[in-house]
């Protein structure tokens, strides 16, 4: 199985596997870049590693911002089904 072919199993309840793959994934990959520009010492190279660096934690700070959501919104449910039980 390649790093592509990973299947969803859609038990998620307050957060998704998924994007919590993505986030380690993403996560490491920066870690990875930071270790290469710390080695680096070619200034336009290091410049384009720390441009890739800033991309990478944007697309974490959205996957962040989407487990967010889905976690308030699991919560929102949970609350109103909940109110339903009293």
């Amino acid at each position: 199985m390649t790093d592509h072919d990973k299947d969803c199993a859609k038990t998620c309840k307050n957060s998704c596997a998924t994007l919590q793959e993505a986030l380690r994934n993403e996560t490491g990959t920066v870690r990875y870049y930071e270790g290469m520009m710390n080695q680096c010492c070619t200034p336009d190279v290091k410049e384009f590693l720390s441009e890739m660096i800033e991309a990478r934690r944007i697309e974490i700070m959205k996957i962040i911002q989407k487990l967010n959501e889905i976690q308030a919104r699991s919560q929102i449910v949970d609350g109103v089904i909940s109110s339903f039980d009293a």
